[in-house]
């Protein structure tokens, strides 16, 4: 199945201003997540997705490929199916968004949210790996719970699964997982998405997932190994601790 890999970049962030062009170890962040998608030679096609021509300019003269599109949109989602729906990429059968603020991400966990759907198990796939009871305090981190067969049952910034009783700690300590900044989906399912308003849980918790979830579709979660030394980047502590994992490994991760 032919895949198109598409980034996200929206240059008007309001958490951390002008955030796919912020210098991560001297080179834009909208360009080392391009990068570092276009190494792993997982895609068919990797294309970044920006309503900004500065963003586009910036991405184009790193050698990237790039889609102007609407300003408008409300989620990376909605741009991603925006390139999707173009006929220039109408002979890609998954669509893969990886978002523009996700310079560490695995290989594992990308091949992983490919197979969910690529397998015809899942409609949409993503990835998660096991965390410690340390994440389930911070809202920033997302959290999913996941059934015997791979699906997701619930994401929540909220601490999930809630202990009751501390005595079953040590069992509570072996279903804690992070979700990590990735899905795909097939070209029905990213259209069905988008089609649908935002749902009261998705505007509760502000997380774009639990709209494709609470509308029953099947979301396969690939359970990864590979923990990524930071998770995306939103604020500039953020981009503080990534461009220090980054001069530790010598501009490279």
């Amino acid at each position: 199945m032919r895949t198109l890999a598409v980034i996200p970049a929206r240059l008007a962030a309001v958490r951390l201003p002008r955030k796919p062009l912020r210098l991560l170890a001297g080179t834009p962040l909208v360009v080392r997540v391009w990068s570092r998608v276009a190494e792993m030679d997982v895609a068919d096609r990797v294309v970044v997705a920006t309503e900004s021509e500065e963003v586009a300019a910036v991405v184009r003269a790193a050698g990237a490929e790039c889609a102007l599109t609407s300003p408008s949109h409300q989620s990376g989602t909605d741009r991603v199916a925006e390139v999707a729906a173009r006929q220039e990429y109408a002979g890609y059968d998954l669509i893969m968004n990886v978002q523009g603020d996700e310079p560490f991400i695995g290989i594992d966990a990308v091949r992983g949210a490919i197979a969910q759907v690529a397998g015809g198990a899942f409609q949409l796939g993503t990835a998660a790996v096991p965390a410690t009871a340390a994440v389930l305090a911070d809202p920033s981190i997302v959290k999913v719970v996941i059934d015997d067969t791979g699906r997701a049952l619930y994401f929540s910034r909220a601490p999930i699964p809630w202990l009751r009783d501390a005595a079953d700690e040590p069992m509570r300590g072996g279903l804690i997982r992070q979700h990590l900044g990735l899905y795909t989906y097939t070209r029905s399912a990213l259209a069905a998405w988008v089609a649908r308003p935002p749902h009261p849980l998705e505007l509760v918790e502000r997380l774009e997932q639990l709209r494709a979830l609470a509308a029953g579709e099947t979301i396969g979660v690939a359970v990864v190994s590979e923990i990524p030394p930071a998770g995306g980047i939103d604020t500039e502590d953020d981009l503080r601790r990534a461009e220090g994992i980054l001069t530790l490994h010598g501009g490279r991760r």
